[in-house]
């Protein structure tokens, strides 16, 4: 692996780690902080692809309007400019709870910053608890 790899790995695998922190922050801005302009996001794979910031800063928000949120990392791996990881997300509204535990695939630029996420999860996958 060479010092420019290294230094990427380490970006991407920082990156995650802020992502799961801001998530359960549930701060929709700071979210988005983290990609790259022009990122996409498709969550989950099979759904229409947001492509704008607008976009990207409205679908986290529906994470940010949630009682409450818990986001754990359960492991990742990283190769090249690519992460995959699965977490868990515990959430709470309306007096409910739900837990989804999907898989993020991240593409990621020089800077470490996330130029695409596609999560594989799907609506069976979503817990009442």
């Amino acid at each position: 692996m060479t010092v420019e790899q290294a230094t990427l790995a380490g970006k991407i695998a920082d990156t995650v780690e802020q992502y799961i922190e801001r998530l359960t922050a549930g701060d929709a801005e700071r979210i988005v902080e983290l990609f790259a302009d022009g990122a996409t996001v498709e969550d989950p794979i099979g759904t229409d692809v947001r492509t704008t910031r607008e976009q990207l800063i409205e679908f986290y928000t529906i994470i940010q309007n949630l009682d409450d949120r818990q986001a754990t990392l359960k492991w990742k791996k990283v190769a090249g400019d690519t992460a995959v990881f699965e977490f868990t997300l515990v959430t709470h509204t309306a007096g409910m709870a739900f837990e989804i535990t999907p898989v993020d695939i991240m593409v990621f630029d020089a800077d470490g910053k996330i130029t695409s996420m596609r999560a594989v999860w799907a609506q069976e996958d979503l817990k009442v608890l």
